[in-house]
């Protein structure tokens, strides 16, 4: 089992003079608090060189290329990323400009690094989610490699990695929407798929928020199947953003399995959730993926503090359950899966993914 993290990935938006107010030590919280609890069977990886070294990935191919991003995203909204269009595209996706044109929680004058360098940090983050999911598929017992087995294998070790970064699920085709200016899971999973490492992956969507983005670039593909999990009401759910919202795009786009929880549903989160993954199995015809891509938001916690997750707040043992019913769920099965920080905000935000960590790694 192996836990990936790089310092380097930290969005620091002050320096880019973005004053969206987000503390987000996470990562560094979750690894202090397994340090402490010392857990053996842990293998922290901390820079993304190291992770590519272990896969013995060729100097030229380290990075997340314009052809990866175009496997995604429309031509046009990639031509923009690599050209003038950049600064645009970013001030869209992190909503730093009102319907008036005026700056929202952005002053450029007290930025000391240009707006367009965030762009790196983002393919880097995107390279980190492709790196984790070779490491899932590298370390399981068996050879890595596309895989027809029947879903019922067992295997005492189908491959696990948890990614502290990742989960930009609300990337679109042609726009970046929600603060993900690029859908790294659909990248990474496109990319490893041309390079013949997987056929089929799952992509099982914890968050609060409905993962809306990969909905839609995933729709009408047969080698993905999606399943998302999220607050029934509430951003990209709710009303002003429905009103505007285009038929056949994100939002509306369906998962594969959309499973919309209400304030009055919570107390059976957990049981709709074991329900949701029985339905996809059943829709991959008995056959296993290769691959599990978790995005395994933290912002459900009861004291997640963003606003707009409000109406679902689950206790932190829901919040560990909830994510140990998916682990079992793949481990009984024998399907690597890679694990993907996403959402997650304030001081306590750490605690679902570390608490969880910490009951799958303690013998």
């Amino acid at each position: 089992m192996i836990l990936l993290y790089d310092p380097a990935l930290d969005m620091r938006f002050p320096d880019y003079g973005i004053q969206i107010p987000i503390r987000d030590r996470r990562a560094l919280a979750v690894l202090e608090y397994l340090k402490k609890k010392i857990i053996p069977p842990m293998r922290p990886v901390h820079s993304l060189a190291s992770a590519a070294d272990m896969l013995s990935i060729p100097e030229g191919d380290r990075h997340i290329s314009r052809e990866d991003i175009a496997r995604a995203h429309d031509a046009n909204f990639v031509a923009a990323l690599f050209g003038e269009g950049l600064e645009k595209e970013l001030i869209k996706t992190y909503e730093l400009m009102d319907e008036q044109g005026r700056f929202r929680r952005y002053s450029p004058g007290d930025a000391v690094r240009p707006l367009s360098e965030l762009f790196t940090t983002i393919r880097a983050q995107v390279w980190g989610t492709y790196l984790a999911c070779r490491l899932a598929l590298a370390h399981r017992s068996k050879p890595s490699g596309v895989s027809s087995e029947p879903l019922s294998t067992n295997n005492s070790n189908p491959g696990f990695c948890y990614y502290l970064g990742g989960g930009m699920h609300h990337a679109r085709y042609d726009s970046g929407a929600g603060f993900c200016l690029l859908n790294d899971i659909i990248i990474a999973a496109r990319r490893l798929k041309a390079e013949g490492l997987i056929s089929s992956i799952w992509i099982i969507d914890l968050d609060a928020h409905k993962g809306d983005g990969t909905a839609e670039l995933a729709s009408g593909d047969p080698c993905i199947l999606t399943l998302s999990i999220h607050m029934a009401l509430g951003w990209p759910l709710d009303p002003e953003t429905l009103a505007h919202a285009v038929p056949s795009r994100a939002p509306l786009v369906a998962s594969d399995v959309d499973i919309p929880v209400s304030k009055e549903d919570q107390a059976s989160y957990v049981s709709r959730l074991a329900s949701g993954l029985l339905q996809l199995e059943m829709l991959s015809g008995g056959k296993k993926p290769d691959l599990a891509i978790v995005v395994d938001g933290a912002d459900p916690y009861e004291k997640d503090e963003l606003p707009s997750s409000v109406d679902l707040q689950l206790p932190l043992d829901t919040c560990v359950k909830r994510d140990m019913t998916v682990f079992s769920f793949l481990r009984d099965r024998a399907i690597p899966s890679t694990w993907l920080l996403a959402g997650g905000y304030g001081d306590y935000a750490w605690e679902p993914p570390a608490h969880f960590l910490t009951k799958v790694l303690t013998p």
